[in-house]
């Protein structure tokens, strides 16, 4: 395959996102790194809990540097992304349910929880599914923001390629990433454009959750891999992409 098969990347501009790139350099494909979410830092600590979730690998090492101590909490973690910055960071991971969402954290400890205060420390925009799942069990939930999330003002570039039919695939890697993208390329003037330039594309989402806010917004997905993971994401877009290619 030549290195003519264009993939927007859409995380965050850091160790993420240069690791996104090599791993697409290394499948042969030829990024396009768009970040679409600048992680800016709250300064908070997760509060006390009977319960401690934290969602990314961002919001561990935000608590890590605020100085949080997992005492005698039973910690949680959503994906093996999460629990292993937790370990890195020094701290033990009691739960990672088998569905790396929202959902399968609700259903790992529905039937534990009642009475138990919960916190949830995450970005400013987590999914109510969480929060809203953890109080139907009966939990006394806490949300701490952590972190928030907004769009970098140079964001859009891959926007404009989508609209110009120069983009070959994206990776859409959170429902964020799908808004952020959408509103770059309603400020650049090419959204309906950049859509069609999409639909054209092969499209991945990392999972249903981000597929349906895709596909709320008119933008077909075609690619959801069964584990909610990047790299098992980007190989199954490149093999859709261009299917010609093996090595």
């Amino acid at each position: 395959m030549s290195r003519d098969v264009r993939i927007a990347v859409f995380r965050p501009d850091d160790e993420r996102l240069a690791e996104a790139v090599e791993l697409l350099e290394s499948l042969g494909a030829e990024p396009v790194a768009d970040p679409m979410l600048e992680v800016r830092p709250t300064g908070n600590a997760p509060a006390e809990g009977d319960y401690v979730v934290l969602t990314s690998k961002t919001g561990v090492e935000l608590a890590a540097e605020a100085g949080w101590k997992s005492g005698e909490a039973t910690v949680c973690a959503i994906g093996e992304s999460t629990a292993d910055a937790l370990r890195e960071a020094g701290y033990a991971v009691d739960v990672v349910p088998a569905e790396y969402s929202s959902t399968g954290l609700v259903e790992a400890l529905e039937g534990e929880v009642a009475g138990e205060r919960v916190e949830v420390a995450r970005s400013d925009h987590g999914s109510p599914v969480l929060t809203e799942g953890l109080a139907d069990a009966g939990a006394d939930v806490n949300e701490t923001v952590l972190y928030q999330l907004v769009r970098p003002e140079e964001s859009g570039k891959s926007a404009e390629l989508a609209a110009e039919g120069r983009l070959e695939a994206a990776l859409f890697t959170s429902s964020l990433t799908v808004a952020h993208f959408l509103a770059a390329a309603e400020e650049r003037g090419v959204r309906e454009a950049a859509v069609d330039g999409l639909n054209d594309a092969v499209v991945g989402a990392i999972g249903e959750p981000t597929r349906e806010t895709a596909e709320s917004e008119g933008v077909a997905v075609d690619v959801v891999p069964e584990v909610a993971d990047f790299e098992k994401l980007a190989c199954a877009v490149v093999e859709e992409a261009a299917p010609t290619y093996h090595g």
